[in-house]
C-alpha cells in the first residue's frame, strides 16, 4: 500500500517550490505568491481552530493523536501538546528495544532553533542494535510526532561490541530510497493484531518477525533463537516480560531481549506507529 507524503515531506517541497519560483518569477510575482500561500495557511488554521473549539475536549484530544491531523495542528500552532511533551512521548516508543533499565535516552532539551538534544545513557551496551539503526528510530519516532523539529542530535551513541553468537541489525536506508527493498532491509508496514500478554510470528518482506504485546506495549524481534538456532521464538512461551523457547533459552523482551542467564541476546527490530497501522525496520540480510 502506497504512503502518502507526510506533512513534513509536503512542507519541503513547498519550500523547494519556493526557491525554485524565486529564482525565475520576478519579485512582484513572488510578493503575490507568499501573500497567496499566508492567505491560504491563515484560512485552514482558522477553520481547524474553529473545528478543536466545536469538538470539545474530548474529540480534540483524538485529534491531536491522529498523525496527519496531529502535524496539521503542530504546523498551526493549535496541538495541545509542546514539543517537550510529545518528543517525551515519542521516546517512549523506541525505549523497549534500547536496551537499558532506565530507558536508555533521555530528552535533554530543545533549543531555540528547534533542534532536539537527547542523551543515550548506555543503552547500546550489550545489545545488538547498531548505533545508526537506533539513531534513525530515534529521529524517525520523534519526527512523525513533532515535525517542527529542526533536527535530532543524540551525544553517548556507541557501537555494539561484535559478537559471534548475535544476530546484527545492519544499517538500513528506509523504503522508497535508493538502494532499498523489501528483502534487502528497510521499513517494512505492516498491520499489527496481537492480543495482550501474547507473542506472535509475523511474515514481512520474506523475514519472519516475533511481535510480542507487553500490556499494549508492542515490541519486535527477529524470530529465532541464539542459542538453539533452529527454534522459533513465537512457538515458545511468554510469561510476565519473559519468552522462553523451547530449548530453554528465556529472553527479557522489555529489556531489548536480554538473556535471562546473560549468555544469549535477540535481535529487536524498531517497531514504530504509522497512520494507523505500524512500520518495522528490517535486517539487511541477517535471517533468524
Amino acid at each position: 500500500m502506497e504512503s502518502r507524503p507526510s506533512v513534513r515531506e509536503v512542507s519541503e517541497r513547498i519550500d523547494t517550490l519556493l526557491d525554485e519560483l524565486t529564482e525565475r518569477a520576478p519579485p512582484a510575482v513572488m510578493e503575490r505568491t507568499e501573500e497567496l500561500l499566508r492567505c491560504v495557511m491563515s484560512l485552514y488554521g482558522a477553520g481547524l481552530e474553529q473545528v478543536l473549539n466545536l469538538a470539545g475536549e474530548t474529540t480534540s484530544r483524538v485529534l491531536a493523536d491522529d498523525h496527519l491531523v496531529g502535524n496539521l495542528l503542530v504546523l498551526h500552532d493549535l496541538h495541545p501538546d509542546d514539543v517537550d511533551t510529545r518528543v517525551q512521548a515519542a521516546l517512549e516508543t523506541v525505549r523497549p528495544y534500547l536496551g537499558s533499565h532506565a530507558g536508555g535516552v533521555s530528552l535533554s532539551d530543545v533549543d531555540p532553533e528547534g533542534v532536539v538534544h537527547l542523551r543515550l545513557e548506555g543503552s547500546c551496551d550489550g545489545c545488538p542494535s547498531s548505533s545508526i539503526t537506533v539513531q534513525n528510530a530515534i529521529e524517525e519516532a520523534i519526527l512523525a510526532v513533532a515535525p517542527d523539529v529542526m533536527a535530532v542530535e543524540t551525544e553517548g551513541m556507541v557501537e555494539a561490541q561484535p559478537s559471534p553468537t548475535l544476530l546484527q541489525i545492519e544499517p538500513f536506508t528506509p523504503h522508497g530510497e535508493a538502494g532499498s527493498s523489501d528483502q534487502a532491509g528497510g521499513w517494512a508496514h505492516l498491520e499489527l493484531d496481537v492480543s495482550p500478554r501474547t507473542a506472535a510470528r509475523i511474515e514481512v518482506a520474506g523475514e519472519e518477525i516475533l511481535v510480542a504485546n507487553l500490556d499494549g506495549n508492542l515490541v519486535a524481534y527477529l524470530d529465532g533463537c541464539p542459542r538453539c538456532l533452529v527454534a522459533h521464538l513465537s512457538d515458545g512461551g511468554l510469561e510476565r516480560d519473559v519468552l522462553t523457547c523451547r530449548c530453554g533459552g528465556a529472553y527479557d523482551l522489555r529489556l531489548a531481549g536480554r538473556g535471562v542467564a546473560g549468555e544469549f541476546h535477540l535481535t529487536p527490530l524498531p517497531l514504530l506507529p504509522e497512520r494507523g497501522a505500524w512500520k518495522v525496520a528490517l535486517p539487511g540480510g541477517a535471517r533468524a
